[in-house]
C-alpha cells in the first residue's frame, strides 16, 4: 500500500494547471484510457451524473471560435451561478493565484489591459487541441455538480498519469449559450466545468506558474472529545 500512496502523492505533487498547449493531438487510445479511469469516480447513489462532450480537430477549432466570441462580448450566462463573494482567506488565495500567474507572464499588477487579454485566453482553451465539457442532469442539483467535481479531479490525475497536460476551467461554462448551441447540449443539462487538455508547451512562461496549498492547520478541525 505504501507504493500506491507514493504514486498518488507524486501525481498530486506533479500536476499543475497548464495554460499553454502544443497543437499536437492526444492519441484516441490515451483519451479513452483517461476517460475510463475517470469513470471510476464515486458518486451519490452511484448516479454517475457526468456526461462529457469531448472535441478534437476541427470541432475544437469551431468551438474555440464560438466560445471566444461570446466570452469577448462580455455577455456571459453560466448555467450554475458562481460564488457570491470571496471573503477572508478565500479572497487571499484567489488573489495570490492570480498574482502568481501574472508574475510568471511578466504582467504588472496594474496592467489591467494585459490581465484582461490573459483572462480571455480561457475562452481559447489556452490553445489546447481538445476540450472536455462536463455536464450534469439539471434535476440532480448540487449533488450532481459535486459528483462532477470528483470526476474532474480524477480526470486530472488520470491525465497526469498518462503524460497529458490539462487545466480545469470554470470560465468556459460562462459562455453557456455557445456551448449548448455548438455541442447540442439540451436545456435539461447544466454545464459544470471544462477540461482543456493536450501536451504542454514547456517553453511558455505561463507553465512555470505554480500555486501553493493551505496547511492542515488551516483546513482541518480535529474533533477528539
Amino acid at each position: 500500500m505504501t507504493g500506491s500512496a507514493d504514486v498518488l502523492s507524486n501525481l498530486l505533487d506533479s500536476r499543475y494547471s497548464c495554460r499553454a498547449f502544443l497543437s499536437k493531438e492526444v492519441p484516441r487510445e490515451d483519451i479513452e484510457r483517461m476517460l475510463r479511469m475517470g469513470q471510476r469516480t464515486a458518486s451519490w447513489c452511484n448516479s454517475q451524473p457526468w456526461r462529457v462532450h469531448l472535441t478534437s480537430g476541427a470541432a475544437t477549432e469551431r468551438l474555440r471560435e464560438a466560445v471566444y466570441a461570446q466570452g469577448a462580448s462580455g455577455e456571459l450566462d453560466p448555467d450554475i451561478a458562481g460564488p457570491v463573494e470571496y471573503r477572508g482567506e478565500y479572497a487571499d488565495r484567489r488573489r495570490n493565484a492570480g498574482y502568481a500567474l501574472y508574475n510568471a507572464l511578466g504582467i504588472a499588477r496594474d496592467d489591467y489591459a494585459r490581465r484582461g487579454e490573459q483572462m480571455l485566453e480561457n475562452f481559447r482553451f489556452f490553445g489546447a487541441p481538445h476540450v472536455a465539457v462536463v455536464t450534469t442532469d439539471k434535476a440532480l442539483g448540487v449533488y450532481g455538480a459535486v459528483d462532477c467535481g470528483g470526476y474532474v479531479a480524477n480526470m486530472l490525475l488520470a491525465a497526469e498519469s498518462l503524460g497529458i497536460a490539462a487545466v480545469p476551467q470554470a470560465a468556459v461554462p460562462m459562455a453557456s449559450t455557445a456551448l449548448h448551441r455548438e455541442l447540442g447540449i439540451g436545456d435539461d443539462r447544466d454545464i459544470v466545468c471544462a477540461i482543456s487538455f493536450g501536451y504542454a508547451d514547456e517553453t511558455h512562461p505561463a507553465n512555470t506558474c505554480r500555486t501553493d496549498r493551505a496547511t492542515l492547520d488551516d483546513t482541518v478541525v480535529w474533533v477528539t472529545d
